[in-house]
């Protein structure tokens, strides 16, 4: 979704009832606040009452961290960033991403907001059991942790700059894909999918152009 301008400054409006419009905003507590006693007892039942080993759980959450990853990339390149005709589609791609392209530093759209997470939390616990069966109850709790690194990353690389030298790739591949080039440097959380598919920046080269760099970054 191409805009005339980039906005660094304000935010969308996106539905006309002030109620609907204040469920689209939030803050990364809430939603850590939210899921951190999920994926807590998820964990805590598949020990306990599914008397899963400490290893196997550890396998299967970690291994469910990985798997957002890719499911991360996969959404943002093929979902929000779907190619739509109908005007009905652009607005739906819109609310859900193409207002975060056109206003980038609107902090209170950085993570999905409660309502919607809940749903789409609970629509894909139910597949996850159905493809996994009681597995789900340790394969959940590592997808939603990968889930709030991933916004929390999103978050701050959209919030402040990097504090640390070493971080700074992970937040110049985000800008550069909302500033120079929208088909590429999909992965916030990681960029290992971009690397696989070939969606990656170079971003040896394009450190070559310091003004140019200059201008994706964020003004301090």
């Amino acid at each position: 979704m191409k805009f005339e301008k980039i906005k660094n400054k304000g935010q969308a409006r996106l539905f006309e009832s002030q109620y609907l419009e204040m469920l689209t905003k939030t803050h990364p507590l809430v939603i850590w606040g939210m899921y951190i006693p999920i994926i807590g007892y998820s964990l805590f039942y598949s020990y306990d009452s599914l008397h899963f080993s400490l290893g196997t759980i550890a396998a299967i959450f970690f291994g469910a961290m990985f798997f957002w990853s890719f499911f991360e990339y996969i959404m943002h390149r093929y979902i929000f960033h779907f190619a739509a005709e109908s005007p009905r589609m652009r607005r739906i791609i819109y609310v859900m991403h193409g207002n975060h392209h056109e206003y980038p530093r609107d902090k209170e759209r950085l993570f999905m907001p409660p309502v919607p997470s809940l749903i789409l939390a609970s629509a894909l616990f139910g597949i996850f059991y159905l493809l996994l069966q009681q597995y789900a109850f340790m394969f959940f709790p590592g997808f939603l942790l990968g889930y709030l690194i991933y916004g929390s990353m999103h978050y701050a690389i959209h919030a402040w700059n990097p504090p640390f030298k070493s971080w700074k790739p992970v937040w110049r591949n985000h800008h550069l894909h909302h500033y120079k080039n929208e088909e590429k440097g999909f992965g916030v959380s990681s960029s290992i999918w971009d690397y696989v598919f070939g969606t990656s920046f170079d971003l040896d080269k394009e450190k070559e152009d310091k003004e140019k760099v200059k201008e994706l970054m964020f003004e301090k």
